[in-house]
C-alpha cells in the first residue's frame, strides 16, 4: 500500500512541476502572480481546453474575492490540479473533428470555402472574434488556392494524448 502512496504523491508532484512551469513563463513580475487574461493560455498550454463558459467559471473559482486582475499561484495550483488529475477539458478526438468538418462540407469536396466556414464559425454555436478567425484562417487556409482543406488541418490541430 505504500508503494500506491508513494506513485500517488510522485504523479502529483510531477503534475504540480507542470503548472508551475506553465504558470512561471506568465509570471512576469516572479511574484507568484499572472494576468488573469493569461489563465486560459496556461490552461491550453497544459493540454486543457476548456471552452469559454467553463474558463469562465475555472477564472471565477480561482480569483480573489475583491477582483485584481491578477490570479495567484497558491490559488491556481489546486484547482489546476484537480482539473489535470481528473483528466477534464481534454482535447476533441482527430476523428470527431473530421466529422464535423465534413457535416459542414455537403458535397463532400474534402474542402470548405473561407466564407462558408468564416458563417459557420462566427454566426453558429460559440462564435469566433474576428481575430480568433484570423488566426485559424492563417493556419487552416492553403494560401495557394485560398481553400481550408480540413483533413490537413485537423491533423495539424490534434495532437497524440500522452497520457
Amino acid at each position: 500500500m505504500a508503494e500506491d502512496k508513494e506513485s500517488a504523491e510522485a504523479i502529483v508532484s510531477e503534475v504540480h512541476k507542470k503548472i508551475r512551469a506553465a504558470f512561471d513563463v506568465f509570471d512576469h513580475e516572479l511574484n507568484k502572480t499572472v494576468d488573469v487574461r493569461e489563465i486560459g493560455t496556461i490552461i491550453r498550454s497544459l493540454g486543457c481546453f476548456p471552452n469559454e463558459g467553463e474558463l469562465h467559471d475555472v477564472i471565477a473559482e480561482i480569483e480573489e474575492e475583491e477582483p485584481t486582475g491578477y490570479i495567484r499561484f497558491e490559488k491556481f495550483l489546486p484547482t489546476m490540479t484537480k482539473v489535470l488529475m481528473e483528466r477534464k477539458f481534454r482535447p476533441i478526438p482527430e476523428d470527431l473533428l473530421l466529422q464535423a468538418f465534413e457535416v459542414l462540407d455537403k458535397q463532400k469536396k474534402g474542402h470548405l470555402e473561407l466564407e462558408e466556414l468564416t458563417k459557420y464559425m462566427t454566426q453558429e454555436g460559440e462564435p469566433f472574434t474576428q481575430e480568433e478567425m484570423e488566426e485559424m484562417l492563417s493556419a487552416a487556409m492553403d494560401p495557394d488556392k485560398n481553400l481550408i482543406f480540413y483533413k490537413d488541418f485537423v491533423s495539424m490541430m490534434t495532437v497524440d494524448d500522452p497520457r
